[in-house]
């Protein structure tokens, strides 16, 4: 009865996605290996029964269910126990994003309405409004920490699977999409879920403060640099008011990864130094790249267009001299050496262009060079051996 009422609860569309990725799931862990794939199945089926019945029977002294889930435990070994267990986490790992993808479709929902949707923006603005109007903007600050808890064991392999698989799934819901699309959707998301039951979960080595700065630099990369400007936008849509100038930046980022002071023994002036240069470099090819975005997008028509717009713009500050040396953890990562454009472009045109030309070449002369061949091969074999030959070392210069 508890399931049944839980069922009815659950949404279809959550329960169709969650339906779906795990008998993709189950495909993957059957056809994994001919031989123990659909054994492997059947034990994670099992389990799952046993847990299904279990739930549904009142919790008591003695549970005859939870008995026999142990005893199924037990009668395994420790690699098909481990694969069991890695078995259901890429299950929670797919539940989960069946989760994230019922609340962004509720948020989607709230949102078709004409009032503002709770706790956003919007409603933060209609409640200000009525308390003095905008004059607030002028005193707004948020700033957002980063940090990096050391229990975060999910590897960034598997966040970019997930991630993957979380765009595959959007298209599988979406009602414009043809047939042909949902059917290339299902073979990603086939393609990504076998990945992702490859992929292992647990990281090798503990962290180092590098692989945390990474981590979160990962999720700038992927998430802060593209909503931060949709949260600017989505303030100034609250506002709506055409004369109201742009909302000032009320955002502010730090981070205490790799840049803590807590007593971490691992956290050195040269990590600090480190991490700043990695931030850096990250945020500066992210504007590097939406500038060479905007400017592919924006052609001035005249001259003086172009100078109008680069009128207010003043040179950027003189690259330093000298720049911090590299974390030798990084270092010894990623023993490559950085090669100019200049040397890239030279070695490109001496092995092209010979072969241009060689193709260019044969192409024209392709049937002469072919019958003087014939001809010479022809000439070699109907040649008489000659009859006094004079011996190999002799004929060069050697003694018998």
């Amino acid at each position: 009865m508890e399931r049944a009422r839980d069922r009815a609860e659950l949404p279809e569309p959550m329960r169709r996605d969650v339906r779906l990725l795990g008998d993709i799931l189950g495909e993957v862990i059957r056809d994994s290996d001919p031989k123990t794939g659909p054994d492997l199945l059947a034990d994670v089926e099992r389990l799952r029964h046993a847990v299904i019945e279990a739930r549904d029977q009142e919790r008591r002294a003695g549970d005859p269910a939870g008995d026999a889930i142990a005893a199924l435990v037990a009668s395994w070994d420790l690699d098909r126990a481990e694969q069991v267990a890695r078995a259901f986490t890429v299950y929670f790992h797919l539940a989960n994003l069946a989760e994230e993808h019922q609340r962004i479709r509720q948020l989607r929902e709230r949102d078709a309405g004409p009032e503002p949707v709770r706790e956003s923006l919007a409603a933060a603005v209609t409640e200000l409004t009525r308390d003095g109007g905008p004059a607030y903007l002028d005193e707004l600050r948020v700033h957002l920490v980063l940090t990096a808890h050391p229990t975060e064991a999910r590897r960034r392999a598997v966040v970019a699977v997930l991630r993957r698989i979380s765009e595959l799934l959007s298209i599988t819901d979406d009602e414009r999409a043809g047939a042909a699309e949902h059917a290339e959707a299902r073979r990603g998301l086939r393609e990504n879920i076998d990945l992702l039951w490859r992929t292992s979960q647990l990281r090798v080595k503990a962290m180092d403060p590098i692989d945390e700065v990474r981590t979160v630099m990962t999720a700038f990369d992927e998430t802060l640099f593209r909503v931060v400007p949709a949260v600017y936008r989505e303030l100034d849509r609250a506002l709506d008011e055409p004369e109201s100038k742009p909302v000032p930046a009320y955002l502010r980022f730090g981070s205490w990864v790799g840049a803590d002071r807590d007593g971490n023994p691992f956290v050195t002036a040269q990590v600090t130094r480190e991490t700043a240069t990695i931030q850096a470099d990250h945020i500066l090819r992210a504007l590097e790249a939406a500038t060479a975005r905007t400017g592919r997008a924006l052609t001035a028509r005249t001259y003086a267009e172009l100078a109008a717009i680069t009128a207010g713009l003043t040179p950027g500050p003189p690259r330093p001299a000298t720049q911090s040396q590299p974390h030798p953890q990084t270092q010894a990562r990623a023993p490559r050496k950085r090669v100019s454009k200049k040397v890239v472009a030279l070695s490109a045109c001496a092995v092209v262009v010979p072969l241009t030309l060689g193709v260019a070449f044969l192409s024209y002369y392709g049937g002469f060079l072919v019958m003087v061949l014939f001809s010479f091969i022809g000439a070699v074999l109907t040649k008489p051996p000659a009859r006094h030959r004079p011996p190999l070392a002799k004929s060069i210069g050697g003694k018998h």
